[in-house]
């Protein structure tokens, strides 16, 4: 189970780099552009030009507002998450983040599909970029899951395994 916790952590790791740069697109859809260096607007103009993400044009209400679960819970329990990994702390193993956040990640995944495939505006590039985060929020709510056995010593110097 060791070897597998380790290739989920590993792949998860990249997901929560690629995760903490999110706001770098996703806050300008809620906050004024002028709080933006050019470099960002320039950045998610290509983006949104590159991948016909009309619901960064059309801002539509049900978009804002996963936009601002994604920037208020979901980005800071991403940097939580690749804090605890990166530096090995204890509670990365012993907490729920990864299914909080893969279970939240995993709604917002959904909602937006749906409208994506729902509307046929989406084009197949937008859609192929969105599927593997829908992968993503499973295999962290699966992580979430699953917890490390630890082997402990008692004190008579058994050995005693707990789950």
């Amino acid at each position: 189970m060791g070897a597998f916790l380790m290739l989920i952590d590993a792949i998860l790791l990249f997901f929560f780099l690629l995760m903490g740069t999110a706001p770098i697109v996703d806050a300008q859809l809620v906050l004024p552009l002028s709080l933006f260096p050019e470099w960002m607007v320039e950045y998610k103009n290509w983006y949104v030009g590159g991948f016909n993400d009309y619901c960064y044009v059309e801002k539509p209400h049900f978009f804002v507002g996963l936009i601002l679960v994604e920037l208020v819970f979901q980005w800071p329990l991403a940097l939580a998450n690749l804090y605890g990994m990166l530096a090995g702390k204890s509670w990365y193993n012993t907490t729920c983040l990864d299914l909080a956040y893969g279970a939240s990640m995993f709604t917002t995944m959904v909602t937006a599909l749906t409208e994506l495939i729902g509307s046929g505006k989406a084009s197949d590039k937008l859609l192929l970029l969105n599927y593997p985060f829908l992968g993503f929020s499973l295999l962290a709510m699966l992580r979430g899951l699953l917890r490390p056995s630890t082997t402990t010593t008692s004190s008579k110097g058994h050995k005693e395994k707990r789950i």
